[in-house]
């Protein structure tokens, strides 16, 4: 059960994506983006509220034997660590046409860049990193092993922006790097289906290949791999494309109008569950 606290501050993070999601319908998504990075009070809110969520309310939840909330964080280490330590990505490469490419198994400490203000859906990657007073100005492409979104994906507002992170990630990543994904959702595993094979269907266009999902009680979590030949990704799109399917990355409340996304005591508690597990920082 959810504490008051727990529910008020997540009922905030709420609020700040549903008021997202009616700027970007009223002025347009690329102004309202703008104008909520440029917002520092509520940035700063965010991000505190953020923090107790994750160090008090999530840390008691991911440790309660109890509790039926799974960690995202712990999932993604994980299977990061079976992937490159253990070399599961040797059975991945199999399965591509292209094998020449060999993977630095070296995980990036990419913890001093990620603690810097910058801006992953504008700052530009390029051949090298450029960083000046402690500003990340550039990135450099093809250097990262992981990029992890965790539930990042929902602060984005509208579809093409998530593209636009997806793809920042890609370009980011070094050939069979990884791009983890979580996303928050409560229902059961058939419900949202078609989303999860539409965002499976629009990545691999971009030049990933899925190589695991698993389905837990309040959340999806997914493992992209960047293909070494990106027509292999996308053959398998052209292959198992169904009429539903098309280029775009569409979370439930795209499709919500504004009175049914208004907070009534009703949706209070599974709408709660979603953000049990929320993560300590976010790249905005």
């Amino acid at each position: 059960m959810a504490t008051e606290e727990h529910k008020y501050l997540s009922n905030f993070l709420k609020d700040v994506h549903l008021a997202l999601r009616e700027s970007s319908a009223d002025i347009g998504v690329d102004k309202a983006w703008h104008y909520h990075c440029r917002n520092k009070d509520v940035l700063k809110t965010y991000a505190q509220y953020m923090q107790k969520l994750a160090t008090t309310h999530w840390e008691k939840n991911a440790s309660d034997e109890l509790s039926s909330a799974s960690s995202r964080i712990t999932w993604s280490a994980d299977f990061a660590y079976k992937y490159f330590i253990n070399k599961s990505y040797l059975k991945q490469r199999e399965k591509e046409i292209d094998i020449g490419n060999k993977i630095n198994i070296k995980i990036n400490n990419a913890d001093e860049l990620f603690t810097k203000p910058f801006k992953l859906l504008d700052v530009p990657i390029q051949s090298d990193t450029v960083i000046i007073d402690n500003k990340v100005i550039q990135l450099k492409e093809n250097s990262f092993d992981i990029v992890t979104f965790c539930f990042l994906l929902e602060y984005i507002p509208s579809s093409e922006l998530r593209i636009k992170a997806c793809e920042q990630a890609y370009k980011l990543l070094r050939i069979g790097g990884l791009l983890l994904i979580s996303t928050p959702d409560s229902k059961h595993v058939g419900a949202n289906s078609k989303q999860m094979k539409c965002w499976r269907y629009t990545l691999a266009i971009m030049g990933f290949s899925r190589i695991k999902y698993e389905k837990f009680k309040h959340m999806h979590c997914l493992a992209f791999r960047k293909c070494s030949n990106k027509e292999v990704a996308e053959r398998w799109a052209t292959l198992h494309k169904e009429s539903y399917m098309n280029y775009s990355i569409h979370i439930p409340q795209d499709f919500k109008n504004k009175n049914e996304c208004k907070v009534t005591s009703s949706s209070i508690t599974v709408e709660v569950e979603d953000f049990r597990e929320l993560p300590f920082n976010i790249i905005s």
